[in-house]
């Protein structure tokens, strides 16, 4: 698809912008293609190439986790299943960005070529200045994109580790497409030039100013006036990228570089990164209360939200759905008229640390095997649905046991109840009703970036998250201060309990160059008379190569050229 989107160079204006992400690019129609002439004399149809770099972002809810030994799902046809038991291949899409990414980048190249004397709107000023904040979003989504394609396409060929092809420039029929494969670290270079290009012109957040002092200085030399500036860099700006958001795609770009599997080296850089946003907004403090439950609450309520706010913990999301009950009919378990889709592991359930904080395979932790989730880190529960946790609207009791003789058992349901004797409770609303009877809906939204990402790096962070999360007792935290490797592990351990099911752990599982094939386990949790027995169960037996810890280039691409070599191991 890529060739083909690339080819055209034009805009259906047919199509409808929103800022959501969308799972492929639609090829316009011939008639409405137009050619680069028509498209210069059009200041709308240039504006709206910047837009469909927004289109293209991938989803964040990608539901990897299915694949990674934090969860499995219970739709036995889902590509992720394959994915994991030894079936992934180039030829297999679903992990791919590479058409959606590179039609954004083109976009955004075509974008630069044609901006130059474009009139958006009539007043001299304001367009200088929806100019400039327009270049800024192109630099953005721009490395943006170059993130997303380094990240699950990135990988060695031989002995050279190589990132992705680099174009600056909009192509047509005439361009050289077999082009091969920049170094990772050229392509690290590239991303991050166009993130330093974007600070230059984008505020840190948009925000409507009371008066003209507030301008602030980067934009002086355009306006004074608040009322213009709040035209262009205000609240109706919302969720444009903004340079919070570029300074924590910096932040990812450079965590991602640094890890095992690739350059094994910069995390002062990574680090530095994330502490310009949380020093710009306000240090260790701005840690929100409420974030373990972003999806939830006062932060999906419509007060939050008004005017395209975002709350505190979320650094840019997605648009808002009112009255939805798509996340709950995928994941509720059965009994609440869910398909109970998400089934957590055991492997991820003894994570969690006992509420002292020390892990329940250390002696201290108090952990009782008779008794597993008491006198657990207070995560479990809001995250994860056991057997006797309660859910829905009525608070109603889940079994999930082979012999409890309900629906939410272990199997009991094809393609409903659980596999592993749990479901996801995290990312759903429990005043949601899915009762085809009386069903109720409740707003939702998708971040694009949480807050508590990229908080997840340092001491003073991580006992931040750790007390927010109910662990007071630091003498674990402490020691692992101590000790570079126990304190790696407990921040690798704590990003998979806060990010867990937001589809991170299947790229840090790579980056990490961690064991990808540790067999996804659960627990069946069954009462009689004799008492309660607690049988392991091993679900789902992972297959994984060694060459899989980097994604592969399309299979269909590497045909076509040449020059664009497949990375180590795929075909």
């Amino acid at each position: 698809m890529i060739t083909k989107v690339l080819k055209y160079t034009v805009l259906s204006l047919g199509l409808t912008f929103v800022l959501t992400s969308c799972d492929d690019l639609l090829e316009p129609a011939l008639e409405n293609q137009k050619d680069l002439e028509a498209l210069e004399k059009e200041a709308l149809s240039v504006q709206r190439l910047v837009l469909n770099g927004y289109a293209a972002l991938p989803n964040y809810y990608d539901n990897s986790d299915y694949a990674t030994d934090d969860a499995v799902t219970n739709q036995k046809s889902d590509a992720y299943i394959k994915i994991a038991t030894g079936g992934w291949t180039a030829d297999n899409g679903t992990l791919s960005v590479w058409p959606g990414s590179y039609a954004a980048i083109q976009y955004v190249n075509l974008f630069m070529q044609v901006r130059e004397g474009q009139r958006y709107v009539k007043n001299e000023t304001t367009n200088a200045l929806l100019s400039r904040r327009l270049l800024g979003e192109a630099y953005g989504l721009r490395g943006i994109h170059l993130y997303f394609l380094l990240r699950n396409h990135a990988g060695l060929v031989n002995d050279q580790l190589l990132g992705v092809q680099l174009f600056d420039e909009a192509l047509d029929i005439n361009s050289d497409f077999n082009v091969s494969r920049a170094t990772f670290a050229e392509c690290v270079n590239k991303a991050l030039a166009d993130f330093d290009e974007a600070v230059k012109y984008l505020p840190f957040d948009y925000n409507d100013i009371k008066d003209d002092s507030e301008v602030p200085a980067k934009f002086r030399d355009i306006t004074t006036d608040a009322n213009i500036y709040n035209l262009v860099m205000g609240n109706d700006a919302r969720q444009l990228v903004n340079t919070q958001i570029i300074e924590s795609f910096r932040s990812r770009l450079l965590l991602l570089a640094a890890s095992p599997a690739f350059l094994n080296s910069g995390w002062d850089k990574a680090a530095d990164a994330a502490a310009t946003v949380i020093d710009e907004l306000g240090g260790v403090s701005a840690l929100p209360a409420d974030g373990l439950t972003y999806y939830d609450g006062n932060n999906v309520a419509d007060a939050t939200l008004a005017e395209g706010a975002n709350p505190k913990e979320i650094l840019w999301r997605g648009n808002k759905e009112s009255n939805s009950t798509t996340q709950e009919s995928n994941n509720y378990p059965p009994s609440l008229f869910g398909n109970g889709m998400m089934n957590p592991t055991q492997n991820l359930v003894d994570a969690f640390p006992a509420a002292n904080g020390f892990p329940i395979s250390d002696s201290r932790s108090g952990y009782d095997a008779s008794n597993p989730y008491v006198n657990r880190d207070p995560r479990l529960d809001t995250y994860i649905i056991h057997d006797g946790s309660t859910a829905g609207v009525n608070n109603s009791v889940i079994r999930t046991g082979s012999q409890s003789g309900s629906d939410d058992g272990i199997d009991k349901v094809e393609s409903k109840s659980t596999r592993t004797g749990y479901y996801m409770k995290k990312r759903l609303r429990m005043n949601v009703n899915c009762n085809p009877s009386s069903t109720s809906g409740q707003t939702h939204i998708t971040p694009r970036v949480r807050l508590t990402e990229i908080f997840l790096s340092a001491y003073d962070i991580i006992k931040a998250i750790r007390q927010r999360a109910g662990i007071t007792d630091t003498q674990y935290l402490d020691e692992c201060a101590a000790d570079k490797d126990k304190m790696r592990q407990l921040i690798r351990n704590e990003r998979r309990l806060e990010l867990c099911f937001e589809s991170f752990r299947f790229w840090d599982l790579r980056r990490w160059k961690a064991d990808l094939n540790e067999t996804a386990k659960g627990l069946d949790v069954n009462e009689d008379l004799s008492g309660i027995t607690y049988t392991p169960l091993s679900v789902e037996v992972r297959a994984y190569q060694s060459y899989q810890n980097y994604g592969p280039i399309p299979q269909s691409e590497v045909l076509k050229y040449n020059n664009l070599s497949q990375n180590n191991g795929w075909k």
